[in-house]
C-alpha cells in the first residue's frame, strides 16, 4: 500500500497522482488534509524519515505569509510538528508512504520509478 499525503488541489499532487495511477498493480491510497487533517501520529515519523527542513516547505504561500516570530520559532522538529499540526499547508507535498515503510517528498518521475521498480 501506497499512501499519498496532501490537497487535492495542488498541481504536485495531482501530477503524482496521476503518474502512480498509471502504473499497473499499485495500491495507493489518498490522504487529503483538508478533509482528514494532518495524522498526528506520523509527523514524528515523517520528521525522523525525512528531517523537518525537508518536511516544512519554507518556500512556499502559507510559510510566506507567516509572521516572522512564527517563523523564527520553527528550530526543530518539535516545533516544525506544532507547526505542521497548526498550518497543515505548510507541509511540503505531496509526501508519499511506500510500501516499505520509507517515505519521499515532493515528485519526480525518477524516484517515484525507483521505489515502484525496487517494491518501494
Amino acid at each position: 500500500m501506497i499512501t499519498v499525503y496532501g490537497i487535492p488541489n495542488c498541481d504536485t499532487v495531482k501530477r503524482a497522482r496521476t503518474w502512480l495511477q498509471e502504473q499497473p498493480g499499485l495500491t495507493v491510497e489518498f490522504h487529503d488534509f483538508k478533509k482528514a487533517g494532518v495524522p498526528a501520529d506520523q509527523l514524528p515519523l515523517w520528521m525522523a524519515a525525512l528531517g523537518w527542513d525537508k518536511v516544512i516547505n519554507r518556500a512556499g504561500t502559507t510559510w510566506r505569509k507567516l509572521d516572522e516570530a512564527t517563523k523564527a520559532a520553527v528550530v526543530d522538529a518539535s516545533s516544525a510538528t506544532q507547526l505542521a499540526l497548526a498550518q497543515p499547508s505548510v507541509i511540503k507535498r505531496p509526501l508519499v508512504r511506500w510500501s516499505d515503510g520509507s517515505f519521499t517528498v515532493g515528485f519526480g518521475v525518477e524516484v517515484f520509478g525507483e521505489k515502484v521498480a525496487g517494491g518501494g
